[in-house]
């Protein structure tokens, strides 16, 4: 089997971060599926450092995100460029939701003891996204909500403990219309024989 004919090349190669949604559930089952792949991702040590909450309450998101969006505004302050500008437009405004009115936010934390649980994490997540999109489902990682670890009242109503940390909040539902590929520059590579 040639590269062009690999089926798990050509998902990596067309999966892309979804930011509209349709009106649709995603399943319980299809959300235990896309999580079970998660796990499926290597780990330092085989710690397997994951811990996940899985949101499905509209209230709660925009609760959520309307706890990061001044967060994040105010990180941005001084950035520049075109996309980083019109990001801030929509983060000014009340009704714009950091999750894309998504059905389904799975936030992915990682125990504070796990050496390697930043990356082990971020392995699983990205497992979760391609997973998702194997399936029809499309996905997009929501850094900005990483700044929900800084309210207490919101973690305890999450079941947060202090023993982990927001690593990988990602949304996940049906794509309203299919997503552009954005381009992608030429990868520098050093290759030493």
């Amino acid at each position: 089997m040639g590269v062009e004919e690999n089926c798990v090349i050509e998902n990596i190669k067309t999966r892309r971060s979804v930011r509209e949604f349709a009106d649709r559930d995603v399943s319980d089952d299809d959300v235990k599926k896309i999580i079970d792949a998660g796990i499926h991702a290597p780990s330092g040590f085989n710690s397997q450092p994951w811990f996940f909450v899985v949101i499905k309450n509209r209230e709660m998101m925009t609760r959520i995100s309307d706890h990061c969006k001044p967060r994040l505004l105010a990180k941005l302050e001084e950035a520049t460029g075109e996309t980083i500008e019109e990001f801030k437009k929509y983060l000014s405004m009340e009704e714009f939701n950091i999750f894309y009115d998504a059905p389904v936010l799975v936030i992915v934390l990682g125990n504070n003891a796990g050496v390697t649980a930043d990356y082990d994490c971020s392995l699983c997540a990205e497992n979760m996204m391609l997973a998702a999109h194997s399936m029809g489902i499309g996905s997009c990682w929501i850094g900005s909500a990483c700044f929900v670890q800084e309210s207490a009242e919101l973690l305890d109503e999450l079941g947060i403990t202090p023993d982990y940390r927001v690593i990988a909040p990602i949304v996940f539902g049906y794509e309203l219309r299919e997503t552009e590929e954005p381009p992608k520059k030429e990868p520098q590579v050093v290759w030493v024989r």
